[in-house]
C-alpha cells in the first residue's frame, strides 16, 4: 500500500461520492418519485461520467457512437424534468377537489382502500410520508437529483484512475491496483461514510424531519431487510460494472445505467406513480423511456477493447539480443 497509496485514495474517493449520491437520492425520491429521480441521476452519470471515462481510457470507444448515446441521455434528462413538472401540475389539479388535506384525517380508518392516483390517495400518502412534499417547490427534487447525478458521475472515473493510473501518479515500477483490491477500498470508504452521514442526520435532521437517535434506529427494523437487499444489489452491480470497465472500457460499462427502465416499472406498477395522470404526462413519460432505451443500446454499441500493458521479461530480452 505504501507504493500505490495514491490509487487507494482514488478508489476511496469514488466510494465517498457514491455514498453522498446514494443519500441524496433517498431525499430526491420523496420529491420527484422513483421514475424521474432514477432517469435524472443515471443520465447525469452518463453525460458527465462517460465523457470523463472516454478521455481517461485513451478513447478506446467509438466516439461517434458513444456521444450519440450521451446526447440521447441528455435529452432524457430534459424529458424527465418535463414529466416531473407535468405530473406535479396533475397532482395539484387532483388535490384541488379536496377543501383541505386535514379533512382526510377525520375520515374513518375502515374506509375502502383508496385507488392509486386519486386525490384521496395522494393526501393519504402525504400523511404517511416522513418527508412532507405538499407545498414545497416542485424543483427541489430535481435539484437534489441533479446533485446526486453529479456525485454518481464521478465515482466511476475515480475508480478508473485507481486501477489504470492514467495520470501517472505511481512511482516507476509500482504495481497498479487490480479491480478486486480497488473495489475493497471503494466499498470500505462508502460504508464508513454512510455510517457517519446517517448518524449525523439522525441527530441533526433536515427538511423538517423529526430528530431521532441510534437507539431508536436499532429498535426499528421495519423495512430494514429491504434496505440490506438494496445495498447488496448495489454492491454487486458496482462490482460487475467495474469488471466490465476493465474489459470493454469504463465509458461503455456505463450502460449499467439502464436501471431506470426497471425502476419505472416498479414505480408505476407497485407504487402507483402517474396513475390517473393527464395524457400529456403519459406522452412525456413514454418519450422519456424510449429515449433512454435508445441511449442504452447506442452506448453498448460503442464498446471497445482495452489495450493490455505488455511486460517484457529479462530472459526474453537476452534471447533477442543473442
Amino acid at each position: 500500500m505504501q507504493e500505490n497509496w495514491v490509487s487507494v485514495m482514488f478508489a476511496m474517493a469514488g466510494g465517498v461520492v457514491l455514498s453522498i449520491g446514494n443519500l441524496c437520492t433517498q431525499y430526491a425520491l420523496a420529491f420527484a418519485g422513483l421514475s424521474v429521480t432514477e432517469v435524472i441521476t443515471a443520465s447525469m452519470t452518463v453525460v458527465v461520467g462517460t465523457t470523463l471515462n472516454y478521455l481517461l481510457d485513451d478513447k478506446i470507444n467509438k466516439a461517434e457512437t458513444l456521444f450519440s448515446g450521451v446526447g440521447c441521455f441528455l435529452i432524457a434528462v430534459c424529458l424527465a424534468s418535463a414529466v416531473h413538472s407535468s405530473n406535479a401540475a396533475d397532482n395539484i389539479a387532483k388535490l384541488s377537489s379536496l377543501s383541505r388535506i386535514e379533512d382526510l384525517e377525520s375520515r374513518n380508518d375502515t374506509e375502502e382502500k383508496m385507488k392509486f392516483g386519486t386525490a384521496d390517495f395522494l393526501a393519504e400518502l402525504e400523511k404517511k410520508r416522513a418527508i412532507k412534499v405538499f407545498g414545497k417547490n416542485t424543483f427541489v427534487g430535481l435539484y437534489i437529483a441533479l446533485f446526486a447525478g453529479v456525485c454518481f458521475s464521478l465515482f466511476s472515473p475515480a475508480f478508473n484512475l485507481a486501477t489504470n493510473d492514467q495520470w501517472h501518479t505511481l512511482n516507476k515500477g509500482a504495481a497498479k491496483l487490480v479491480v478486486y483490491t480497488a473495489f475493497f477500498w471503494f466499498s470500505l470508504s462508502c460504508f464508513v461514510l454512510a455510517i457517519i452521514l446517517n448518524i449525523t442526520f439522525l441527530y441533526c435532521p433536515v427538511l423538517n424531519l423529526p430528530r431521532s437517535s441510534v437507539k431508536s434506529y436499532l429498535k426499528d427494523w421495519n423495512g430494514r431487510g429491504w434496505s440490506f437487499l438494496a445495498g447488496l444489489l448495489c454492491g454487486l452491480g458496482n462490482g460487475l460494472q467495474f469488471m466490465a470497465g476493465e474489459a470493454a472500457g469504463y465509458a461503455a460499462a456505463d450502460a449499467v445505467q439502464a436501471l431506470p427502465l426497471v425502476s419505472t416499472f416498479w414505480g408505476v406498477v407497485l407504487f402507483g406513480e402517474y396513475q390517473r395522470s393527464s395524457r400529456r404526462t403519459y406522452v412525456l413519460l413514454a418519450s422519456m423511456l424510449l429515449m433512454f432505451a435508445v441511449a442504452v443500446v447506442i452506448l453498448m454499441a460503442s464498446a471497445g477493447h482495452r489495450k493490455m500493458d505488455i511486460v517484457t521479461c529479462p530472459e526474453t530480452l537476452q534471447k533477442t539480443d543473442s
